[in-house]
């Protein structure tokens, strides 16, 4: 592990409580299964689990469920020395509603939750400059602190010469409109090494058929090294200053999608973390990105997201099964 590459995950983590029953509305669920969510956690979870380095930045209620699930990250191999508690606020909840298709409805417990106090004073940086990745998402930007300490955690790793890599993972329920979703996410687009969206999100962030290439395009920037379209089960599109392409996904039964696309992106990270060439050569990044579609098919075939998040083995034997 010592020439591991250290990949850091900054944001949010939360427990998603998830009806027994699917394809039930809230109101109608007798009962709730709770489980460790929170997209940048479960990409540092992802990363773990495939053989590489993480380690997450965020903050908790000093409370059981905050307490728990630093436990959960401990018990997934993650460094948990960028962690902090807070007395004053609860631990993030999240109610999530699983539709007949495996989809998700969410509804926020967070007024102020203990990830939005995280203050640029308790930011571990040391920890940042190590890092040959640094990965976030959006949520931490919705309010202060954490968006000021998100400004500073970012600029430490670019100034530290650290790839800065960006999943916006658009929670609309949270953000005070949708104007101020789009703005806020948009205000650190032009950082970012490296940026997944998902399809829904490109049409979202642009107003336009995430289908045609020029929609998408219009989403690349200068520093920009990858942009990387999921299409779910279809696969992906990747997108550089020197290529672009799809990589087709592989078919499962799907039966809760939570998860999948930080499955995708850990995996890819991995791959990344291994060997930086990959952004310059075409044939490995599909490869990279092959084995991503299938960490995150693998991830849609068992309900909860840290517990779906596959092994290598698990990777190789569906991308084995599926090769003709």
């Amino acid at each position: 592990m010592a020439n591991t590459p250290l990949i850091v995950s900054f944001g949010e983590m939360l427990i998603d409580f998830v009806p027994d029953t699917s394809g039930v509305s809230l109101a109608e669920s007798t009962g709730f299964l709770k489980a460790p969510g929170g997209a940048p956690a479960n990409v540092a979870c992802a990363i773990t689990k495939l053989g590489g380095k993480s380690a997450f930045i965020g903050k908790f209620g000093d409370d059981e469920f905050g307490h728990m699930l630093v436990n959960i990250l401990k018990k997934n191999g993650v460094n948990s020395e960028g962690v902090c508690f807070d007395t004053n606020a609860r631990t993030a909840l999240a109610f999530v509603t699983l539709k007949k298709d495996g989809e998700r409805e969410f509804m926020f417990y967070r007024n102020p939750s203990a990830d939005m106090l995280l203050k640029e004073s308790e930011l571990n940086k040391d920890l940042i400059k190590k890092a040959k990745i640094f990965h976030y998402g959006s949520i931490s930007l919705i309010s202060e602190p954490c968006r000021a300490a998100h400004m500073a955690a970012m600029k430490t790793a670019k100034d530290a010469g650290v790839l800065l890599s960006y999943d916006p993972n658009v929670r609309l329920p949270l953000w005070p409109s949708t104007e101020a979703a789009i703005e806020g996410i948009k205000s650190i687009w032009n950082e970012a090494d490296i940026i997944k969206v998902s399809d829904d999100e490109v049409t979202f962030l642009t107003r336009g058929d995430a289908e045609k290439d020029d929609v998408v395009l219009s989403l690349m920037h200068d520093k920009l090294k990858l942009l990387i379209v999921t299409d779910g089960e279809k696969g992906c599109r990747y997108y550089t200053k020197k290529f672009k392409g799809r990589v087709p996904g592989y078919a499962v039964k799907a039966v809760d999608t939570t998860g999948a696309g930080d499955s995708f992106v850990g995996a890819f990270l991995v791959s990344l973390g291994k060997d930086g060439s990959i952004l310059d050569d075409e044939g490995k990044l599909k490869e990279a990105l092959a084995f991503a579609n299938a960490c995150g098919a693998v991830c849609t075939t068992q309900k909860g997201a840290i517990p779906a998040l596959p092994t290598p083995s698990d990777a190789q034997k569906l991308m084995k099964s599926k090769s003709k």
